[in-house]
């Protein structure tokens, strides 16, 4: 049987700073893997990332790791007003955790990443850094936003291109679970999707997992990076968005009459495969103050 502290170790993960989320998780982001987000440009992957980066730092006592994170960003500019203002409200609420005079956003080491070369070069440096850190406070989250961003325009779609990028695939990925384990880390990867033609099923179906294929603002659509890199990491998760439509009014917009439609964007994360996670999804919110999970 294992020890009881190896077990923990073995389980331990990371808060999304909301309970409603971390019970679809099962506690939160897990460590020892690599965890991805799928989801169309706006729909929050980078918000989850900023949010999580701040929420490792709390104690294990509160759903955190104790500790930083490097964030890799490969899209331009990094949203560093948003990261003070997600920081302003996460210290409001956590106070009691941190001395007065720290600044939380220096325990996220910020890092932009130009092309896969230079990702690979990022990533032969991070064991040594994490190891001979200064800092009281261990490297315990990596964070890559996004991948596909240096794979959008860097290869031809020729047989030679293709087996050149999915050996690239293996090779960050082999890097980042070892870098997982070693350090029992949590990784957490984000992912752009591509609008999706042909049929529901099979591989370009994404019938890999608990969903046979995917819709956010009404497209159907797959996550980039096709089925090599599916096989790369240990969990997907997939965030949807749908404008609805609540309510319409006539009225006059420059003299002339004019139809008024009002929409609100709701919101959805699902668990397309997970080892250690049923199938299962959850309606969430953006605020000022972070991402939410939403009951109904």
């Amino acid at each position: 049987m294992m020890p009881q502290s190896l077990l923990q170790l073995a389980s331990q993960k990371c808060t999304t700073g909301c309970p409603i989320l971390d019970r679809l998780l099962g506690g939160g982001i897990p460590c020892d893997s690599v965890t991805e987000i799928v989801a169309e440009s706006g729909s929050g992957k980078t918000q989850i990332c900023l949010q999580l980066s701040l929420h490792v730092q709390l104690p294990v006592s509160h759903g955190g790791l104790a500790a930083s994170s490097l964030y890799l960003h490969t899209e331009f500019p990094f949203p560093f007003r948003r990261l003070h203002q997600l920081c302003l409200s996460f210290r409001s609420s956590n106070a009691r955790y941190f001395p007065i005079n720290d600044n939380l956003c220096d325990r996220i080491f910020v890092q932009s990443v130009h092309s896969v070369d230079h990702l690979l070069e990022i990533m032969s440096k991070t064991e040594p850094f994490i190891e001979n850190s200064k800092t009281q406070v261990p490297v315990r989250l990596i964070v890559i936003d996004s991948i596909a961003a240096l794979f959008r325009s860097e290869f031809d779609n020729t047989p030679v291109e293709l087996k050149r990028r999915s050996s690239l695939f293996f090779k960050i990925s082999s890097k980042l679970k070892a870098l997982a384990k070693r350090f029992n880390l949590a990784v957490l990867v984000t992912n752009q999707v591509v609008d999706l033609m042909g049929p529901n099923e099979g591989i370009n179906g994404l019938r890999i997992g608990n969903l046979g294929c995917l819709y956010t603002s009404g497209r159907r659509v797959s996550p980039a990076l096709g089925l090599a890199w599916a096989n790369c990491v240990n969990s997907r998760l997939f965030l949807s968005r749908i404008e609805e439509v609540i309510g319409e009014e006539n009225g006059k917009l420059n003299g002339e009459s004019s139809d008024f439609v009002f929409k609100k964007t709701r919101r959805k994360l699902y668990v397309v495969y997970a080892p250690h996670l049923p199938e299962s999804s959850c309606e969430f919110e953006i605020t000022r103050e972070g991402l939410f999970g939403v009951e109904r």
